[in-house]
């Protein structure tokens, strides 16, 4: 397939089974609109039910809609045991909702709540569904980063929450990097079996609502560029959707736009940031995201060297 990749290049998803997260809007919306185009059940995992129904009726195929909210271990945990009840088997979770740029403030659970929904959220309702995926030949969990994981990003073992100081970019900057060494780890941790891959994507500068919590000083002169330099949520989610279905994509790869500095344009192969490769910090965070979540994931740590890009198995 070309650098042109659209939705018309996504395989026939009929009989595959996918979970969204964050899909009643934006890319979350289209990313889910379009492998239920193709074909696959979709279940759109929304904080808003009532909105996840008015989305689940716009869109063809079959589509449902599953009660989860992030912010809360417990709704994770109970939202997970009734996707386990619902889904005999599941092909692909989309690991898409975000929040981003948000006052200082916690999740339920005392988490910084940009850590604790893009990565302990994800991370745990990861963990919790891994099971039904691992049989699952070709199943695929995608995780929705940001070109921000480059930004004044680092993983604050020291303070992960945020306690002594917040910076609402530095913060947003440590859950996309966390992210993206979660896909890493979990790859590595995956490949031994053989049948499940992780992988990442990044949708450049996208009109969505995610940026609706960005500071006033800025929101004025996005407004007036963002015709500019943002391009629409069909075209930021389908870094996602390649991640997701192409064929030739290997566990352990990174997806974002093709244009200049990864800001717009049709999805290709990226690289992320060098920090980003650390595998001893990678295999700390997953300790103590395990710690945090209190979810053991059904797959041990991985014996054999450094994760390197796109090693990994082939779907």
């Amino acid at each position: 397939m070309g650098e042109k990749w659209t939705t018309a290049n996504i395989p026939d998803q009929c009989g595959r089974v996918a979970v969204v997260t964050g899909a009643n809007t934006g890319l979350g919306y289209e990313t889910a609109n379009a492998l239920a185009e193709r074909g696959a059940s979709v279940v759109l995992a929304v904080r808003d039910v009532e909105k996840g129904e008015r989305a689940a009726a716009r869109m063809t195929g079959d589509v449902t809609v599953q009660a989860l909210d992030l912010t809360s271990l417990d709704s994770v945990r109970t939202a997970a045991a009734a996707l386990r009840s619902r889904l005999g088997r599941l092909d692909l979770l989309i690991n898409n909702a975000g929040v981003m740029y948000t006052p200082k403030q916690t999740t339920r659970d005392g988490f910084e709540t940009q850590f604790g929904t893009n990565h302990l959220g994800h991370f745990a309702l990861t963990g919790l569904l891994l099971d039904l995926m691992l049989p699952v030949p070709g199943s695929r969990v995608v995780t929705v980063s940001s070109t921000g994981h480059r930004i004044r990003a680092a993983i604050h073992f020291d303070d992960l929450q945020w306690e002594r100081s917040y910076s609402r970019a530095a913060a947003y900057g440590q859950s996309k990097l966390a992210n993206l060494m979660f896909t890493y780890e979990l790859q590595r941790r995956l490949a031994a079996h053989g049948t499940t891959a992780a992988l990442a994507a990044h949708p450049g500068l996208s009109s969505t609502e995610l940026a609706r919590n960005t500071p006033a000083a800025f929101r004025l002169p996005l407004t007036w560029l963002a015709p500019l330099i943002t391009q629409t949520p069909a075209m930021g989610a389908l870094p996602t959707l390649r991640a997701a279905t192409d064929p030739a994509a290997l566990g352990g790869q990174y997806y974002g736009p093709g244009g200049r500095n990864e800001i717009m344009g049709h999805p290709r192969l990226v690289t992320s940031s060098p920090d980003s490769y650390e595998a001893a910090v990678q295999q700390r965070l997953w300790a103590v995201s395990e710690d945090l979540t209190g979810v053991k994931f059904p797959v041990g740590q991985a014996e054999r060297g450094p994760f390197a890009s796109g090693s990994a198995v082939p779907m």
